[in-house]
């Protein structure tokens, strides 16, 4: 693991200026931490499962916009 993070690859900064995680750096580490990240790409499989389906029902309705653009 990093001992530093590289914005751009490991994090950027949203619209309200909060710091966002990327998949990137979620793969590097290893696991999902079960906070419910946006960019976990190991589908939340650590998150409550009540939160897990509603955030896997929120990430479906993202990407079917997406593709549709």
């Amino acid at each position: 693991m990093k001992n530093h993070l590289v914005e751009g690859i490991d994090f950027y900064y949203n619209d309200e200026g909060y710091m966002v995680l990327t998949a990137s750096y979620h793969q590097e580490r290893g696991y999902c931490c079960g906070n419910g990240c946006l960019h976990c790409p190991y589908d939340y499989e650590n998150v409550p499962q009540s939160r897990r389906l509603e955030l896997l029902s929120a990430r479906r309705n993202e990407e079917g916009r997406s593709e549709s653009s």
